[in-house]
């Protein structure tokens, strides 16, 4: 492709991405093909001869499009969101341009300096103390993951790293049963294995029941384990509960165990300062990740991983082949030693562009009118003698479900999985759901970029008229 054909396929692109963001509610919200149906559709083999860009962008309109879930509509109230924006789609640009491998300080400058300060940013911004150093890691489970292998080191005196298991004991981590299934992945990966993952039990709210965890832990060291250690969720995916986390802390500085903090989705809440409440208890912290590519309007992929032991952390993940010595090392920051891979995108230039066009105020307006339009569907639900609400309302989550009088739990748990697919499948909306305490629950999640009341109050109209249909 030469560079006047790159400029105009270039600004053909653009249009057609202005005119996705700008029609993005014509489209059905959840795709509706069938297995197995897009990949049919392509070439059985690679072509022998060039193609041209259209012939490329028609086919991207004919088979890719309809395989997409367009998780940028405001009808998408499924999951957590992965939002983006505008500055951040044209950083991402950017970003593309440039191709640049941001390993160490040495392959480009600029994004490891970037990437700091914008750590230093989030990290005042969400009000963690000044001794937190931060990192941008591609996801939480990659964050998770790198801070609990750090857990591991230190409590094996970084004996694990060298010689294996064999010396090292019984290692066990703890969570609440609400937490991410990536904690239970981290542990396999990390060789501490599944068994050895300690789910704590919850309270009403659904957060972690502290005593609990005391009484696994005081359990565990007198049958000769090695408490590891612990992670507190600041917004579960299952409720957006959020654990006790001065009390997780105490238990943690007593016993001289690791204390890992995934707010994946719930972190962004922090910029605001009547939520400041969730992060009491932020002097027992060891790490911490929150994602800005979940409600804060920036691309996937973009996880901000915090950590107060650096070191630590350096330690555990830095390996120094020749090829990658530098006469800078120990005066910057080599970003590919504080976690697990060696390549890093320049992500930090997203996150800059969001921040800045947005200004802090601007980020706190749209929070809140997320987490207003929550408390605001709960009041819709609450007022339907047919519909329950089966969590307390945290951040910009519900779970509900219908319920009409005289009815069993199993069909109950029938009736709303077959609302929760008759809804889907309509294309309008989009949710996903959770089991609690049994029951089957649809979650809505009022988090995503362009969401208004407008989008929420029709979606609960839709939900209301599809499930006074079903039939019993």
């Amino acid at each position: 492709m030469t560079p006047d054909e790159f400029r105009k396929h270039a600004h053909e692109v653009v249009e057609w991405m202005a005119e996705y963001m700008e029609h993005i509610e014509d489209y059905p919200v959840k795709s509706a093909v069938k297995p197995g149906e897009i990949f049919k559709k392509i070439q059985d083999a690679p072509p022998s001869e060039p193609e041209s860009f259209s012939a490329l962008m028609k086919d991207f309109e004919e088979i890719i499009m309809p395989g997409i879930t367009h998780w940028q509509s405001p009808n998408f109230f499924a999951y957590f969101p992965a939002n983006t924006s505008p500055p951040s789609i044209l950083a991402e640009m950017l970003t593309s341009a440039l191709s640049a491998q941001c390993m160490i300080w040495e392959t480009s400058p600029a994004a490891a300096e970037l990437e700091e300060r914008m750590m230093i940013w989030l990290r005042d911004l969400i009000g963690l103390p000044p001794d937190f150093e931060g990192v941008i890691q591609d996801t939480a489970s990659t964050s998770t993951l790198a801070a609990i292998i750090t857990a591991r080191e230190k409590i094996s005196k970084f004996m694990v790293n060298e010689e294996g298991f064999k010396n090292a004991g019984t290692l066990r981590v703890y969570c609440s049963d609400q937490t991410h299934s990536s904690v239970e992945k981290a542990v396999k990966i990390a060789g501490i294995g599944r068994k050895n993952l300690v789910k704590v039990a919850v309270n009403d709210d659904y957060s972690m029941n502290q005593e609990k965890l005391r009484e696994a832990i005081t359990e565990d060291k007198k049958n000769g384990f090695i408490p590891c250690c612990i992670i507190a969720t600041l917004g579960t995916t299952g409720t957006a509960s959020v654990d006790p986390l001065r009390a997780i802390g105490e238990i943690s500085r007593e016993n001289g165990i690791w204390l890992h903090v995934d707010a994946a989705m719930g972190g962004t809440a922090l910029i605001l300062p009547e939520f400041q409440w969730m992060l009491d208890g932020r002097e027992y912290i060891d790490s911490f990740v929150f994602n800005p590519h979940k409600w804060m309007f920036t691309s996937f992929d973009c996880s901000a991983f915090f950590i107060r032991d650096t070191e630590s952390l350096i330690k555990t993940f830095e390996i120094l082949p020749e090829y990658l010595k530098t006469r800078t090392r120990g005066k910057v920051n080599d970003y590919r030693d504080w976690g697990i891979p060696l390549g890093r995108r320049f992500r930090a230039l997203k996150l800059w562009s969001v921040i800045r066009s947005y200004g802090t105020n601007g980020l706190r307006d749209k929070i809140r009118y997320h987490i207003r339009l929550a408390s605001r569907l709960a009041e819709n639900i609450s007022t339907e003698p047919d519909f329950e609400l089966l969590a307390p309302v945290s951040l910009n989550l519900v779970c509900f479900r219908y319920h009409p009088s005289g009815i069993t739990e199993d069909k109950l748990n029938s009736a709303n999985e077959l609302l929760n697919h008759t809804l889907n499948d309509t294309g309008r909306i989009y949710l996903s759901h959770t089991m609690l305490n049994d029951r089957y629950t649809l979650r809505m999640v009022t988090g995503q970029t362009n969401v208004t009341l407008d989008h929420v109050e029709k979606a609960w109209d839709l939900i209301r008229d599809k499930a006074r249909k079903i039939k019993f």
